[in-house]
């Protein structure tokens, strides 16, 4: 028997150095709840858990970007939906002016009150915001434009290089001229010509032609039965226009990018884009509305019908725009919730089992040190040998 080295009992010491070692890592994840505290806990488990947490609180935050997208676009949409009730109650006003029981002074009335609304949809156009943003006067578009326009009379020889009340053409321009059945024969001529030559000549009434020449492509896009665009890319594309009566607007190119980006993601440019038009009187055609005369008040009712789908086709561009974030809502929020029950499985403690596993730390430790006591007893037998 050996005295100066209590093998037994050292054994029992580190055997209860272990087991309190592990006692109290199972107490830091009971009293915390995660089974990862530390890097040394689990070093892959951490950083893949600290990715997912990232992208977990994104996809929150996309949801919020996305449910605030939606406040924008209901903001927009509730005013266009007041300047669809003004263009409705011109419409009634121009049937009701083009009868010829109103006299003189009954149409102007009439156009008093259209006067009134239009400078309504002006103001509406100016004042819907969000977040100290407008949203109605075209500034939440990928480009936009300015720049003057003049009236061009029937039968007028328009050259390209100079319309719109002496402004000239640059580079960067685009030349677009709206035109209206003012003759009322039913059809808008539309000429082009090159080098003094008629290159075609067409009657338009609905959808879109493009006439081709050597200088290049003018396209032509009908809006309705009595409004069309010409719209010429360059100074090139064709050296002129004969029309029956126009409108002539010179738009100055902008390269500024100014469209909604909305940021719907957890990551880099997982973004969704929306544009809104401008919903001014003069780009709805309704700004020189005139039902003074009986003539005046028959295109009214034609000039208010193709504002009307104007507004119709931005309210469903903003519906369908709202719709598409509902559901990504709806897909952002099932991201989130799968992806935090990955990360929880990865950082999160079972709890029955750290339960489980203390409590087999609690029986081994009372053995341990029943043990202990019991090593430290041996040595006293050497005693017994001396009597």
């Amino acid at each position: 028997m050996r005295i100066n080295h209590n093998i037994s009992a050292l054994n029992a010491w580190r055997s209860i150095t272990n087991t309190q070692y592990s006692m109290s890592k199972t107490l830091e994840r009971l009293s915390s709840g995660l089974r990862i505290n530390r890097a040394g806990d689990d070093a892959a488990g951490l950083a893949i858990s600290e990715k997912m947490r990232g992208q977990i609180r994104g996809l929150n935050m996309a949801i919020k970007n996305a449910q605030d997208a939606i406040s924008l676009i209901q903001t927009a949409e509730g005013s266009l939906t007041e300047v669809h009730s003004i263009l409705q109650r011109m419409r009634e006003l121009a049937v009701q002016a083009s009868q010829d029981t109103n006299t003189a002074a009954d149409r102007q009335e009439i156009q008093n009150e259209i006067d009134q609304l239009i400078e309504e949809i002006d103001r509406i156009r100016n004042t819907t915001e969000f977040n100290t943003q407008r949203l109605l006067d075209g500034s939440l578009r990928a480009s936009s434009t300015s720049g003057s326009a003049a009236v061009i009379n029937p039968g007028t020889y328009v050259q390209s290089a100079d319309v719109a009340s002496g402004v000239t053409l640059s580079a960067n321009s685009t030349l677009v001229v709206q035109v209206a059945d003012f003759d009322d024969d039913g059809d808008n001529d539309v000429r082009v010509l090159e080098n003094g030559s008629i290159v075609d000549s067409v009657t338009l009434s609905s959808g879109t032609l493009t006439v081709a020449s050597s200088a290049g492509t003018v396209e032509i896009t009908v809006a309705s039965s009595i409004d069309s665009t010409i719209t010429s890319g360059s100074t090139t594309s064709a050296d002129a226009v004969i029309l029956e009566q126009a409108t002539v607007r010179l738009l100055e190119a902008n390269s500024s990018d100014n469209a909604l980006d909305f940021h719907i993601g957890a990551n880099e440019l997982q973004v969704m884009r929306a544009e809104i038009t401008d919903m001014s009187s003069t780009s709805l055609g309704v700004e020189g509305v005139d039902v003074t005369t009986q003539e005046g008040a028959e295109r009214a009712i034609s000039t208010v019908d193709a504002a009307i789908q104007v507004v119709s086709r931005q309210r469903s561009s903003l519906g369908a725009y709202q719709s598409r974030l509902e559901h990504t809502v709806a897909n952002l929020g099932v991201a989130a919730e799968n992806l935090t029950a990955a990360e929880s499985r990865i950082r999160d403690a079972d709890m029955a089992k750290e339960i489980m596993e203390f409590t087999k730390q609690q029986i081994l430790l009372q053995s341990a040190n029943a043990m202990l006591a019991q090593a430290n007893a041996v040595p006293q037998n050497v005693l017994q040998l001396m009597r």
